[in-house]
Formats: C-alpha cells, sequence, structure tokens
C-alpha cells in the first residue's frame, strides 16, 4: 500500500517540475534602439511570428510582450485571411537616442490589455432610407457604380460614399465609385468618428463641427494620394490615367485590421488601359499616434514604361516644394486651402530609389487635374510604398505655419530612413 507520505512527496516533485519547466522556458531580449536625436512618438514595432518561432526556436500561440514586467498592449493582425495571426504590432515611444528593452515570451493565453482604440477601418452599406448596416469586412463594389446624386438620395449607398479609416488623429475616406477619389477628415478629437460622421443628414461634415470636418477640397485632382498611371504615347510624350473610371471592371474592398492600434485594408481593382490587362492592389495601414496613412500598391501586368503616380490637391492658396531626406523624397504643399479657409499642409513621401519626379498638372477637360504629382518607377508584382500626410492647424502646433509643418515633415523623412533597429536574443534559463 502506497504511503499518505509518498503521495504527497511525489506530488511535490510533480509540481516543481511543473514549475520548472514553466520558469526555464526560453524567452528574446529584445532590444528597441532610436537612433535619431529627438523622440519619436507611437512608434509602429511589428514582430512577424515566422522570426519568433525562428528565434524561440518552438511554435508559438500567442506572445507577452513586457518591460519591467509592465505588460504592454498588443495587437495580432492575420494578413492572408487563413484565421491565424501573421504579425504581431504594438506602439512604442521613445526619447532621443534612447533604447528600450523588452521581453518577449511565447504564451498559451491572449491576455488583452483594454485601451482607448487608436485605429478604425469602417465599411457600412446603407440598409435603409435613412440606416446604415454594420461594419463589412468584404465588399465588392457594383461594376461602374456612379457618383451618388444628393438631388435624389439624402444618404449614399456607403456611408461617407465608401470606406473610411482613421486614428486619434486625421481620417481619410475612398469614394466607391467610378471617382476612386481619396478626401480627408481632420480631427480635433482623438476619438473614433468614421462610425457616425456623415450618417445623420441634418449634421453636415462640411461644417466645423467639435469633432473636425471634410477639410480638402477634391473634384477631379488625385485629392488625399488617389492614384493614377502615366503611359507613354506612340508619338512621345505620355498620357496620365486616373485609376477609376469606366474601364474598372472589378473593385473589391477588404479590412485586415480594425484597431484597437492599428488599421489595414485593401483594395483590389481589375483595371483595363490601351487593351492592356492590370490588377493594382493597394493595401493601407493607418496607427495611432501619426499624421499619415501609409500605402503599398503592387501592379500586375503595367504597360512597357508605365509609370505610378499619387498626388495632392492644389485648389486656393499654397504653396509647393521638395524635401530630400536620406532615403526619403517628400513633395508638400502648405497654405489656406482647406475647406475652412485656414492653415493646411499635405504632402506625399516616397523611396528615394523609385522617384521619378514631382511635377504640377493643370490642364482643363483632362482626366487628372489641379494636382501636384509624384511619379514612381513601375516594376510589375513589386510592391511601391508611399505615405501620405496632413496637418490641419486645429491639431496640432506643428502647423501653424509652413516653417513648422516642413520641420515636422523633415523629421518624418530621417524617421522613414533610419527606423528604429531592433535586435534578439535568445534567453535560456
Amino acid at each position: 500500500m502506497t504511503s499518505k507520505l509518498y503521495n504527497q512527496g511525489m506530488g511535490c516533485i510533480l509540481f516543481l517540475l511543473i514549475v520548472t519547466a514553466v520558469h526555464s522556458q526560453p524567452y528574446l531580449s529584445v532590444t528597441l534602439l532610436n537612433p535619431n536625436n529627438f523622440s519619436r512618438e507611437d512608434e509602429l514595432i511589428t514582430m512577424s511570428r515566422k522570426t519568433l518561432e525562428s528565434k524561440l526556436k518552438l511554435p508559438i500561440q500567442f506572445i507577452q510582450v513586457t518591460k519591467a514586467q509592465s505588460q504592454i498592449p498588443l495587437q495580432y493582425v492575420d494578413e492572408n485571411g487563413d484565421g491565424q495571426w501573421d504579425e504581431c504590432i504594438f506602439l512604442y515611444s521613445f526619447a532621443p537616442n534612447k533604447k528600450a528593452i523588452l521581453k518577449v515570451a511565447a504564451s498559451t493565453q491572449n491576455k488583452i490589455t483594454v485601451i482607448n482604440q487608436k485605429a478604425h477601418v469602417r465599411m457600412r452599406k446603407k440598409t435603409g432610407h435613412e440606416t446604415f448596416g454594420p461594419n463589412l469586412t468584404s465588399v465588392t463594389m457594383p461594376v461602374r457604380n456612379p457618383a451618388t446624386d444628393f438631388s435624389k438620395e439624402r444618404l449614399p449607398m456607403y456611408l461617407t460614399e465608401g470606406p473610411a479609416w482613421e486614428n486619434d488623429k486625421v481620417a481619410f475616406r475612398l469614394y466607391f465609385d467610378v471617382r476612386n477619389n481619396k478626401d480627408i477628415y481632420g480631427k480635433t478629437t482623438p476619438r473614433m468618428m468614421m462610425d457616425t460622421v456623415g450618417a445623420n443628414t441634418k449634421m453636415s461634415y462640411h461644417l466645423l463641427s467639435e469633432w473636425g470636418m471634410d477639410v480638402l477640397h477634391v473634384v477631379k485632382s488625385l485629392g488625399a494620394g488617389a492614384l493614377a498611371v502615366s503611359v507613354p504615347r506612340a508619338g512621345g510624350g505620355d498620357t496620365l490615367i486616373r485609376l477609376g473610371g469606366q474601364n474598372i471592371t472589378n473593385t473589391v474592398f477588404q479590412q485586415v485590421a480594425d484597431g484597437p492600434l492599428l488599421g489595414r485594408l485593401t483594395l483590389t481593382y481589375d483595371w483595363q488601359i490601351n487593351n492592356n490587362q492590370l490588377q493594382v492592389k493597394e493595401e493601407i495601414s493607418i496607427w495611432g499616434g501619426q499624421y499619415f496613412y501609409d500605402s503599398k500598391v503592387t501592379i500586375i501586368g503595367a504597360p512597357a514604361g508605365a509609370k505610378l503616380v499619387t498626388g495632392i490637391a492644389d485648389f486656393y492658396e499654397n504653396t509647393f516644394d521638395i524635401i530630400k531626406a536620406g532615403k526619403a523624397v517628400v513633395g508638400f504643399s502648405y497654405g489656406k486651402q482647406s475647406e475652412n479657409k485656414d492653415n493646411l499642409g499635405m504632402a506625399v513621401l516616397v523611396d528615394k530609389q523609385n522617384f521619378v519626379k514631382a511635377d504640377s498638372v493643370n490642364r482643363p477637360n483632362t482626366d487628372v487635374n489641379e494636382t501636384y504629382t509624384m511619379t514612381q518607377t513601375i516594376s510589375n508584382n513589386h510592391p511601391m510604398y508611399y505615405r501620405f500626410y496632413v496637418g490641419w492647424e486645429p491639431t496640432d502646433k506643428w502647423f501653424v505655419s509652413s516653417e513648422g509643418f516642413s520641420n515636422y515633415l523633415k523629421e518624418e523623412a530621417v524617421k522613414y530612413s533610419e527606423p528604429v533597429k531592433v535586435k534578439y536574443t535568445l534567453v535560456s534559463k
């Protein structure tokens, strides 16, 4: 007969073995370094699942990231839609030239830290005369969907006429119709607003409210970073063709991530240009604390010599200039060009290695008009990147003057060129 004392002893040994096994699990010491002599607020830190599993040398379900035993809020992103997360992201702020050492450990639980939402992606479709349904994760646009005729319809087919993406600083929308343009909502509140703005016909987003307003005049410009391609003509020169109009045969919106830290969506287009069949995929990301959205554009089937063009609406009173720093080229405008008749800065940052030229388009009765353009080379099936910045005077002291906006952009160009350095060290106990 086994004694009670023996059973208790074996139980203690088993408990110690379990505790030892848990505490002996390897973890990663991750060093993050700000290489610049200025602070960096809410930097996006991305860790891929493949990298973490490779560094830890074991499969993982979830992770915990801590600093001095304080848990850092995380967001998991399923990039390919297979139901498993591919990236884990968090936001971290750095003092000048400072580093942080974090502990990253595998976990069997998704421990959620409650935080205020800092990023949001929204697409809602009208379900009644004056009501919109829930947020949708995937929508295929009706072919050649016309712009809303507000003389006949009080509300558009989609809330704010298409998908919107926002963070605690600024918001954007895309016209989900033949115009395929991008617009800006200046914000004076960190709250997420895009579920309510435009839902009430008695409250116009063209007028300044406590939350902000639609600040950009768009018309046939490239608005806030809409896309076009420049295609060589047989007799010389080139033709600028907007991504939109009657030659788009299919447009699909897909929500990839909806906060609380990062919002991400994709827009996929089947497009015909001069008997060439193209597919264009744009992945748009926005995260907390920043005055820009980040765009990754991939084109398959582009005509020989074609170039990617994006731009900034050119209306009212403004000046345009270029900043070159490190790996970045920034084209920006500034002036009393908001719909509120106050100061608004806008900018497009592109990678120096793909940059071709900056230009101004002002040709009436053309596909694209009243726009400052930034042109990049196209490598078929290879992504191109740009960032679209907004600096509206009421939102931050940086933006009350042209000098303040340009100084802000100079720092942004350096940040882009010299990202936070990440070093992984495996610690085995």
